[in-house]
């Protein structure tokens, strides 16, 4: 998969706008390392049963790549367990809505409990993302970040951070609007980019294992 780096031509990021902190600058790397390794063990057995579903339920690959913006701009394929039809595949919308017919039966299963994220584990044992961190957004999204903006590209992206918690029903909250990708680019980005600097300036070992431990929470226990 081909990968353009649309934010070449953009300002240097500065890493002043992040925690100075031991575990900023040397513990979240090891406990990436060490939750994303142990993580793709321990959970081999269920990468395979959703891979076997999402087989047999509708042709096309299991896995989903597209490419996002990470650390200091750079650009790289993000892993997903494939929810959708291969058809809509073909279809370059970066926005999804809750009810939106393209995604499959196993689609909205692995959806509404986070599963499709999982395969991201091995783009932060790779180095590309973090547990947590400012969700990583599509080139088109970036080259539109103000000078403010762009300082979460000072760190790495992660699988959740405040703004995932925060959002957790975007999808229910885009459906109810005529131009979900205009209210989602005018409103929610702009918010979602402000608590995701506010976390950058406050890394703590404590705050990533209380946004990890909602997320799982969140995912896996909440009535919706």
């Amino acid at each position: 998969m081909q990968t353009q780096p649309a934010c070449s031509e953009s300002k240097p990021v500065s890493g002043a706008h992040i925690a100075q902190g031991f575990y900023a600058k040397h513990g979240k790397r090891a406990l990436d390392i060490f939750a994303a390794a142990a993580g793709l063990l321990i959970l081999a057995p269920a990468f395979a049963i959703i891979a076997v579903t999402i087989k047999l339920e509708s042709q096309g690959p299991v896995f989903f790549r597209q490419t996002r913006i990470g650390k200091a701009g750079r650009p790289f394929s993000i892993w997903k367990f494939r929810s959708m039809s291969k058809q809509s595949l073909q279809n370059h919308s970066t926005i999804t809505v809750a009810g939106d017919d393209r995604i499959t039966t196993v689609g909205r299963f692995v959806r509404r409990f986070k599963l499709d994220e999982l395969p991201q584990l091995w783009n932060v044992l790779r180095g590309d993302m973090s547990l947590v961190g400012p969700r990583p957004e599509v080139p088109i999204y970036v080259a539109q970040y103000t000078l403010e903006e762009r300082t979460v590209l000072s760190a790495l992206p992660g699988i959740t951070d405040p703004s995932s918690l925060a959002y957790r029903h975007e999808e229910d909250l885009l459906a109810k609007h005529d131009d979900p990708e205009s209210f989602y680019r005018t409103q929610i980005l702009p918010d979602k980019l402000a608590r995701s600097r506010n976390y950058l300036r406050n890394i703590t070992l404590y705050s990533d294992l209380r946004i990890i431990l909602e997320t799982l929470s969140l995912s896996f226990f909440s009535k919706k």
